[in-house]
């Protein structure tokens, strides 16, 4: 008869437990898990094995287990990296990309193109495009260089390029005419020698899609 008043005892508990809310509840086992300890093992490069809740620094590139309270490993964590081992890695996923992106370009490659006339045509269609470019501007060049020796010859009365005392100084519309025609220059040989090594690029790069594209057909 006495086991009436413990039974019910027992039981108000328990419904006072599912009673609690839910915020209560996840509050407490919170609680209960931040008090708990988290044990590590691990075994040194000697082969000697440690317990500890604490990764010394000389010990953090060494794979650990994490135990629970009882003792049993609930999962294992993979120890920092060394440099060589960073650099490893980094040369690996390098790699990685390079072959990822010769990949991606092979698969152009065969999707664009149906033989290697078609990439020829398309190569020399370019090539055409730009030694008309070129043309161009050799011939502009030409141009300013007519004029350029023209401007000088009439400069060449004034001071400073007219060494005479009695010489006047150059006209400045002259001089800044002069100037301007020598910048003009400058600027279209350098587009002259860029455009050149653009082209001579390009040939490159359509050889080497033309030698790939015969590597992927076969023969």
């Amino acid at each position: 008869m006495r086991l009436a008043p413990l039974l019910m005892s027992g039981l108000l508990v328990l419904l006072s437990a599912l009673a609690m809310p839910p915020a209560e509840a996840a509050k407490k086992k919170a609680s209960t898990n931040t008090n708990s300890t988290k044990v590590y093992r691990w075994v040194d490069a000697e082969g000697t094995v440690h317990y500890s809740d604490q990764i010394p620094p000389e010990q953090a590139p060494a794979d650990r287990q994490i135990l629970n309270q009882y003792g049993v490993p609930i999962r294992a964590e993979q120890g920092a990296m060394s440099q060589a081992e960073l650099d490893a890695e980094k040369r690996a996923a390098a790699e990685r990309e390079a072959a990822r992106a010769a990949a991606e370009r092979d698969a152009v490659l065969l999707s664009t193109y149906l033989s290697v006339e078609e990439i020829e045509a398309l190569r020399n269609r370019r090539v055409e495009l730009m030694q008309g470019q070129i043309s161009l501007t050799e011939n502009y060049l030409l141009s300013l260089g007519e004029k350029l020796e023209k401007l000088q010859k009439e400069a060449s009365a004034f001071k400073p390029y007219n060494q005479d005392p009695e010489a006047e100084p150059i006209d400045a519309a002259l001089a800044q005419e002069l100037s301007d025609t020598l910048d003009s220059i400058s600027l279209y040989e350098k587009t002259l020698l860029d455009t050149r090594v653009r082209q001579q690029r390009l040939v490159g790069e359509f050889d080497a899609a033309i030698a790939r594209f015969k590597e992927l057909k076969g023969p």
